[in-house]
């Protein structure tokens, strides 16, 4: 598949000169998918050109991914992480193609509830990057492989100490499977936490995953205009963030424009790029917790739309993962060299859009050699408080907050060196917490291998939500509740009696 796509790229660098795709004026439709998605093309019957619903395969006529597709270009052998919610093994997912890392939220307790998406994020995110069941559905890079590293729990609730954890266990074990090593990160989460990048530690553990050869994907944030800065750890110069881009019911980029709801950043960041991530229909996960919520985002039996920075980064994740197929001896910073390189420059003076749209076709036959960002690199020792931002765990009045994580006092400067030697991660316990047994994550992930985390076998209608109780699950006997995925417009919601405007999360609505 590999050299029948890198030989494919050739004429399509030839087509690419013949149809001018160079910016707006001179954008022509693409051709379409050479195995079309059925379903997208019955609801395009329909909805297609309504900017309240853009199906996958129309974003990916919008950023190239198509023109990709016909040279062969899937993704196939590039692994994406994918830190988020979970993920469940619905329709339009394949089961050899998704693989289970550990679970580290706090659903871990619930046994039922283990490894799966309870609250509906994960999935559809998984679905944009890498979906695919050969007829009915596909993602942007279908021939990826997803490996979900759990960390948010049924209602979205999840520390920052949770999400640096993954990352390190990502870093550690990128290269478990060598014929589908992890290649990238999507990471749709971010704090408004302020604090330098150069001293903090969420920035620090991205940072690590970028020179490990991790190309690190972040949603910007969901702020708008009225955002001070972009989210942490979007604001780090090193990674890719992702704003979002409003399609306005086509699929050229003339219309385009930057989404309302995407942060623009400050004069010292911005987003290095926007892509579609209004209304954009993948795949739902049925009885989780926006699913219930939000009944009029379902679209038929198997999808669901959602709007946000979140839907933006599981765009250019998949679109990362085409171009590491087409060049896989791109490094991280050549990738993104590549990506803003070509982006299609949008009407207007939006600061917001970066260097403009993400083109994946014009970003394989972009010249990204000697690529080598030099910023300052974050040390990592800074407040691991002060990363949180404005909102925090809590049980029952107590809210976790200072220099400790869910287990006690957390020293930055020693987990930071452990981090960046690799070994924050040893036999199972991150920084001698025991991430495994009674106290976090049960047995859900010790003793099993890598490669017999994946789904083969699993059905959707085998699995049960059993014991799940939408009112509250339990962590080890304590009640937990919290929301920190940001957008959800929930108003009025509350937190152990303390309501949060804090923004986690990154999706601004889901319809």
């Amino acid at each position: 598949m590999r050299r029948a796509g890198i030989a494919g790229l050739g004429a399509l660098a030839a087509a690419l000169v013949v149809l001018g795709v160079a910016g707006p004026a001179s954008a022509a439709p693409a051709p379409a998918p050479s195995k079309p998605d059925k379903p997208a093309n019955q609801l395009n019957k329909h909805w297609r050109f309504d900017a309240s619903s853009v199906a996958v395969t129309d974003v990916a006529r919008v950023i190239g991914a198509d023109r990709l597709w016909n040279a062969g270009i899937t993704g196939e052998g590039v692994g994406v992480a994918l830190i988020d919610t979970g993920v469940v093994p619905v329709p339009g997912l394949r089961a050899d193609h998704v693989v289970n890392g550990p679970d580290l939220s706090l659903d871990s307790q619930t046994e039922d509830a283990r490894y799966l998406d309870t609250f509906g994020h994960g999935t559809h995110l998984a679905g944009i990057i890498a979906g695919s069941d050969g007829a009915n559905f596909t993602g942007i890079a279908p021939g990826a492989t997803i490996t979900s590293v759990k960390v948010g729990a049924y209602d979205g609730a999840v520390d920052v100490s949770q999400v640096i954890a993954a990352l390190d266990w990502v870093v550690e074990h990128r290269s478990d499977n060598p014929k589908r090593p992890i290649r990238v990160v999507n990471l749709s989460y971010g704090t408004d936490g302020v604090q330098d990048y150069q001293i903090d530690p969420l920035t620090h553990a991205v940072e690590n995953a970028w020179r490990a050869g991790i190309v690190v994907v972040v949603a910007a944030g969901n702020g708008g205009t009225a955002a001070p800065k972009l989210t942490n750890p979007a604001y780090d110069p090193y990674v890719i963030a992702v704003g979002a881009s409003d399609t306005n019911g086509t699929v050229l980029p003339h219309d385009d424009s930057v989404a309302d709801f995407s942060s623009r950043g400050d004069a010292d960041r911005r987003a290095d790029l926007v892509a579609p991530g209004r209304s954009i229909v993948s795949l739902r996960d049925p009885g989780s917790y926006v699913d219930e919520a939000n009944p009029t985002a379902r679209v038929g039996d198997n999808l669901f739309k959602g709007s946000g920075t979140s839907q933006s980064a599981a765009v250019v994740s998949g679109a990362v993962s085409l171009l590491l197929q087409a060049r896989p001896n791109l490094t991280p910073d050549q990738v993104k060299a590549a990506l803003t390189r070509s982006a299609v420059k949008l009407g207007g003076s939006d600061p917001g859009q970066g260097a403009g749209e993400l083109n994946v076709a014009l970003a394989s036959v972009t010249p990204a050699k000697g690529a080598k960002q030099t910023w300052a690199p974050s040390t990592g020792t800074g407040s691991l408080e002060a990363a949180r931002g404005g909102s925090h765990l809590a049980l029952n009045d107590d809210v976790l907050s200072g220099e400790a994580d869910l287990f006690g006092p957390f020293d930055t400067a020693a987990w930071a060196k452990a981090s960046s030697a690799g070994t924050a991660w040893v036999d199972g316990t991150w920084m001698g917490r025991a991430l495994t047994g009674t106290s976090w994550g049960a047995s859900s992930w010790a003793g099993l291998t890598w490669s017999g985390l994946t789904w083969s076998g699993l059905t959707w209608s085998g699995l049960t939500w059993s014991g799940l109780h939408w009112s509250g699950l339990t962590w080890s006997g304590l009640h937990w509740s919290g929301l920190t995925w940001s957008g959800l417009h929930w108003s009025g919601l509350h937190w152990s009696g303390l309501h949060w405007s804090g923004l986690h999360w990154s999706d601004e609505s889901w319809n």
